[in-house]
């Protein structure tokens, strides 16, 4: 679905360009070195925008500091009070986010739209399923696809008539298939860009669960310009998800793709944990190649050729496996450090 353009900092979306990944902080933004820290470790690790809450004034003011001591776009997250947000916008964010159903007034609203205006500054107008208007639920009969819609686009009417249209929406839902409808429903209605996520979607597992059939049955329509993997987490958690899930569906290349098996009784080294070491230490190169990880020499010299680089595992030993054939055994304990030695050395 072709959306507008829309510039957020040092980066576009929409308009057919790449889809980007967000995440948000969750230090105090108060702390301007926590925050500076977590958010230059989530942009080593492939985040793209970030997102601060701003629910203090001291919060506002602190923001102008972070934005010297980062590399990546910078939204401001603004709920009640529009003095806020335009403090944000002030001291340097390159975008916010506001529910207008709950800034106030339409003079409030008009006020952050005016200092957004100045700036050209884009707005995110997020709208949640937690936070549906009581006409619309009625109308409706409960919280709906269509009554989420019918709420963004009345937000999103009312900063156009202002003579405002450098605008982003999300329209969120904890409902997965909710969410998808409504993703659907909103495409075809407007050409503002879209920020897809599924909110308040749980804890590790069950979050990631839902937000990748969420936002894989939106983003697989070609619905989708930026995204969030809300996590009950650490934010780093959420990039790797997203990455994989970009990945997955052919929609962002580049990056390490690891492949493992599912362990069996004839596993005889500590495969998950080498599994999980070899996750996270792959997350820093910026190779396009398949590692495969595999437990046994029964199955694994056979999976490990389809990957560029693989180990499997033997009794206290393991092979690594290069462009498919056996290329070296090394004890169980040098594993890890070979291979990010081969990695090291890719392409040499």
């Amino acid at each position: 679905m072709e959306t507008k353009i829309v510039k957020i900092g040092n980066k576009v979306i929409g308009g057919g360009n790449p889809i980007l990944i967000q995440s948000m902080t969750n230090t105090k933004t108060e702390n301007v070195a926590d925050t500076v820290a977590q958010i230059n470790a989530l942009t080593a690790l492939g985040c793209d925008i970030i997102r601060c809450a701003v629910p203090t004034m001291e919060a506002a003011k602190a923001l102008k500091e972070i934005k010297k001591q980062i590399t990546i776009p910078l939204v401001a997250d603004i709920h009640f009070d529009y003095k806020l947000a335009i403090a944000a916008i002030e001291n340097g964010a390159d975008k916010i986010r506001i529910n207008p159903g709950n800034i106030g007034s339409a003079e409030r609203v008009r006020a952050v739209v005016d200092a957004a205006k100045e700036r050209n500054i884009p707005i995110r107008v997020g709208v949640n399923s937690g936070s549906l208007e009581k006409d619309l639920v009625e109308k409706y009969h409960g919280v709906t696809a269509e009554g989420l819609v019918e709420s963004a686009l009345d937000k999103v009417k009312l900063i156009e008539d202002m003579g405002y249209d450098n605008l982003v929406i999300s329209i969120k839902s904890s409902d997965v298939m909710m969410c998808v409808k409504a993703h659907e429903l909103i495409s075809d209605k407007t050409n503002h860009p879209l920020h897809v996520g599924i909110t308040e979607a749980g804890t590790i597992i069950s979050g990631n669960i839902k937000s990748a059939i969420g936002l894989g049955l939106i983003l697989s329509q070609g619905i989708g310009d930026t995204i969030r993997v809300s996590l009950t987490g650490s934010p780093l958690e959420e990039i790797k998800s997203a990455k994989l899930i970009l990945r997955t569906l052919g929609l962002r290349k580049g990056g390490i793709e690891v492949v493992s098996c599912p362990t069996c009784g004839r596993t005889q080294i500590d495969l998950i944990g080498l599994a999980n070491q070899v996750e996270t230490m792959v997350s820093g190169y910026d190779l396009d190649i398949k590692v495969a990880v595999m437990g046994c020499v029964v199955n694994g010299p056979g999976e490990a050729k389809e990957a560029d680089l693989g180990v499997a595992g033997g009794i206290g030993e393991g092979l690594i496996i290069k462009h498919g054939e056996v290329f070296k055994k090394v004890p169980e304990s040098e594993l890890l450090e070979a291979l990010k030695y081969e990695l090291d050395h890719w392409g040499e």
